[in-house]
């Protein structure tokens, strides 16, 4: 591997939350000698540390429409792999609250293990992840101290932590997630994992799995949404 190999990532994203479980179980090694780094939609305080280094994040609402495909491609995708979705409702999120946390994981070397925790919380169990008590149960599911990840939003020095990352992300053009960079070649979307992981080789020894067929099942798309998306999102 070059020493540029990064995936760009959110708690928030289903389209994350499906190629982190691509990754971890079909590409353990490689992703293993990836470089994760968070990136989410700030709040108030982060856009004011960002804002001091001269760095605006740029984000742009989702359209009605665009959600409603979303919901249905999700299910698609996720039932193609044995998953049953359960949509999480976001009310005032401060995705902060899990993605410091996340960072105080790694920072004890559970950072991929506690974002499979959180994932399947948000997307296969419906929690709220932004909610301190739920961060507090996942981690002491995980084996993390409870107290210490449910702060973390809390935390001057995670705070900073994170706005290094979103600064990174301005920086690198990112834009959406997954998003994945291998020395100056870049990926956006689920779609493109395995044109990325073509550029890393068998770095894990082992030859990928195949992929699972995604041509089934056909669902009713709902709402004006639609079925067939590349798999990116903010």
């Amino acid at each position: 591997m070059t020493t540029r190999t990064i995936f760009y990532f959110s708690l928030r994203s289903p389209y994350s939350w499906l190629a982190h479980r691509e990754l971890t179980r079909r590409r353990p090694g490689v992703a293993a000698e990836l470089e994760w780094v968070p990136y989410w939609e700030p709040d108030a305080r982060s856009e004011r540390l960002l804002a001091e280094s001269g760095h605006a994040f740029v984000y742009t609402a989702m359209s009605r429409p665009k959600h409603f495909y979303i919901l249905a491609d999700v299910r698609r995708l996720a039932t193609a792999r044995g998953l049953k979705v359960t949509w999480p409702v976001d009310r005032d999120p401060v995705w902060e609250v899990p993605h410091l946390a996340w960072l105080a994981a790694r920072a004890h070397g559970r950072g991929t293990e506690f974002a499979d925790r959180v994932y399947t919380a948000r997307w296969l169990e419906g929690r709220n992840i932004c909610d301190p008590a739920t961060i507090a149960a996942l981690a002491d599911e995980s084996g993390l101290d409870p107290a210490e990840l449910a702060g973390a939003a809390d935390h001057p020095g995670l705070r900073e932590e994170g706005a290094r990352a979103l600064r990174r992300a301005v920086e690198d053009g990112v834009f959406g997630v997954p998003y994945f960079i291998n020395g100056h070649d870049k990926y956006w979307g689920l779609d493109r994992l395995d044109a990325f992981l073509a550029t890393l080789g068998p770095t894990d020894g082992t030859a990928p799995p195949p992929e699972p067929d995604l041509r089934e099942p056909v669902l009713e798309a709902r709402g004006g949404g639609d079925l067939g998306h590349g798999g990116g999102c903010g």
